[in-house]
């Protein structure tokens, strides 16, 4: 399947975040993983980390992030780039508007969050 529409993505909502897989396994890709993410105002992740590499290009709002104890805040066009296991807090830096980024990363990837280890849905 050579496209993959956000309009079509099944939509996973956790605390704020809003995540749409575009490529992922399940909708064809076999080596990248790719959604879009929506940051509600305010909206805070816990604090988790990936087995894999990820990037996140900020598309609008400004996001802040804590990667292995360094904070970053980036806007439009920024990219934050988070290492395999390294600790991240994602943010929406604005309590009046929403963020939005895509995320990148491998297939097969699988995300700890409080000592529990699997794969996030909408990676798959």
């Amino acid at each position: 399947m050579p496209l993959s529409t956000l309009a079509g993505a099944p939509v996973f909502d956790r605390d704020g975040f809003t995540f749409r897989p575009l490529a992922v396994p399940s909708r064809g890709s076999t080596e990248l993983a790719v959604w879009s993410l929506e940051l509600a105002p305010g909206a805070q992740s816990e604090p988790h980390h990936m087995d894999r590499e990820e990037v996140f290009v900020v598309l609008d709002g400004e996001v802040s992030a804590s990667v292995a104890g360094e904070e970053v805040l980036a806007g439009p066009g920024d990219a934050v780039i988070v290492p395999a296991r390294s600790v991240l807090r994602l943010r929406n830096a604005s309590t009046q508007a929403p963020a939005a980024v895509t995320a990148v990363t491998s297939a097969g990837m699988k995300a700890t969050v409080g000592g529990t280890t699997f794969p996030p849905p909408w990676a798959q």
